[in-house]
Order: C-alpha cells, then sequence, then structure tokens
C-alpha cells in the first residue's frame, strides 16, 4: 500500500450515484483508491459491490457524480477512448466467461483481444499466438501444465484461474475481482487470495475485492470498505475495523 500525498489515484469517485430505474444501487459514493493498493468491498447482498466494481471497470457510467480511472473521466469519454481505458482494468467475475470446448491458451488469450487485430486474432484460433505470454500467466497462477488442455476438462478451481491468467496477459494496472470465492470450499477459498496477494505484491497491480467472507477481507486486504443499501457505511484500514463496525454493517 502506498502513502497518500503526492501519489494521484487510481480510481476517484466523487458524489457518485447510480440508478437503475426505480431502483437505487448507489447513492452519493465518494472513493478514492490508489496504486497498489489493495481493497475489499464487503456488506450485505445488494449493498451495490458488483455495481461499484462496475463503475471501476468502466462498464457502467454513474447517473450522478464523477467516476475518473487514472484521472481520466470515464463518462465524458468517447468509445474508443473508453475501450482503450478499459482495457487497463482487469475483471475477475463470478462467472469465469470461458469457452469450454477451446484448449486453454484460446481462453487465456481472449486477454489480448483488445490489443490484437481482428486476422490476428482470428488465426491464433488456428495457429495459436503470444504461446510465451500465456504460458508465463499460466506459471503465475499455478498451471503451466494445462496450456493445451481443454477448458471444460479443468476443475472448477482450474478455470478460477484461467480466468486469472487471462486478465493478467491483458496486463492492466488494477484487477478487480467479483466475489472469487464466493460458493468455494474454504481450503480453495485460500489458495485463491493467497493467488490473489502473492500476484498483486509481486506486480503492484491495484487489487479491488468484493467478499462476503469478511475474515478474508480482514486478513488479505490493508483497505475495507463496507456498503449498506448503496452507501458507503465506512472506509477503513483492515487493522482498524472492529467487530462492532462488523455487526452494525450487517445488522438487519
Amino acid at each position: 500500500m502506498q502513502s497518500s500525498g503526492t501519489v494521484a489515484p487510481i480510481f476517484q469517485l466523487e458524489g457518485v450515484s447510480c440508478r437503475f430505474g426505480a431502483v437505487a444501487a448507489l447513492t452519493d459514493c465518494s472513493l478514492s483508491i490508489l496504486p497498489g493498493e489493495r481493497v475489499a468491498l464487503i456488506g450485505p447482498s445488494g449493498a451495490g459491490k458488483s455495481t461499484l466494481l462496475s463503475l471501476l471497470n468502466g462498464s457502467q457510467v454513474p447517473t450522478v457524480g464523477r467516476v475518473a480511472i487514472m484521472g481520466l473521466e470515464i463518462n465524458r469519454l468517447g468509445t474508443r477512448k473508453r475501450r482503450r481505458m478499459q482495457r487497463l482494468v482487469g475483471t475477475v467475475y463470478q462467472q469465469h466467461h470461458l469457452v469450454g470446448n477451446l484448449a486453454v491458451i484460446h481462453n487465456v488469450n481472449a486477454g489480448q483481444l483488445g490489443r490484437w487485430p481482428l486476422p490476428l486474432a482470428l488465426w491464433s484460433l488456428v495457429w495459436p499466438q503470444g504461446v510465451q505470454r500465456a504460458a508465463e500467466a499460466l506459471a503465475q497462477v499455478g498451471i503451466a501444465d494445462k496450456l493445451y488442455a481443454r477448458t471444460d476438462r479443468l476443475s472448477g478451481g482450474q478455470q478460477q484461474r484461467v480466468a486469472l491468467a487471462r486478465v493478467l496477459v491483458q496486463d492492466p494496472a488494477a484487477i478487480l475481482a467479483d466475489e472469487p470465492i464466493s460458493s468455494v470450499d474454504p481450503e480453495r477459498s485460500r489458495a485463491m487470495m493467497d493467488l490473489l496477494r502473492q500476484l498483486s505484491e509481486t506486480t503492484g497491480k491495484t487489487l479491488v475485492i468484493s467478499l462476503h467472507e469478511v475474515e478474508f477481507a480482514v486478513k488479505y486486504c490493508d483497505r475495507i470498505v463496507g456498503l449498506r443499501q448503496g452507501q458507503i457505511f465506512f472506509d477503513a484500514p483492515a487493522t482498524e475495523v472492529s467487530k462492532a463496525m462488523m455487526t452494525d454493517l450487517y445488522e438487519l
């Protein structure tokens, strides 16, 4: 975690509200995240965690307020510039969005699609390109031997690692992870959180993770942002988050 002061934030939200019809997903949220920070978003279901992540990766624009990624206001960018900006933010989704009947290398190379011209991307489906980079990314996530394996023959945990390798090939400045350990056993949860923290430490990439598991948020992240009913309930260093704060956050 880097200290504040002269370091410009990688993400900045000012007075952000986000509505879907009559539903207020987020209301008057302000948040600043610095390069290299590991931030956990926690809170009850429906608190606005996934909406906040979608604002941070530029796939959603606010109804009110300002969202800036690396100093550029996302809702003022044209389509092409916004896509270029979105390539600087990698997202690991709950649903991995992998093509099961393709080899792992093709799913990993999907992280190159914003960078490769269409003919190269199509040719790569016949004769895989970027093999060394894909192999390096798979080695980083601990499944170097699965480069040419058929993706739907991997375990759920291995498929999750393929999705993460795809983000590493994209080489973003920040990695967002939406509930990466929901509905997996404790051992796999620890392994994935160990991996995400290790990648953040070795690459210096910013990491923002939405979590239901409070104990993992405290153990693996520098900072915890508690969301409740679409508002930021607290924003504090992990070491300063008390049981009373957690109880209040989840109180019905």
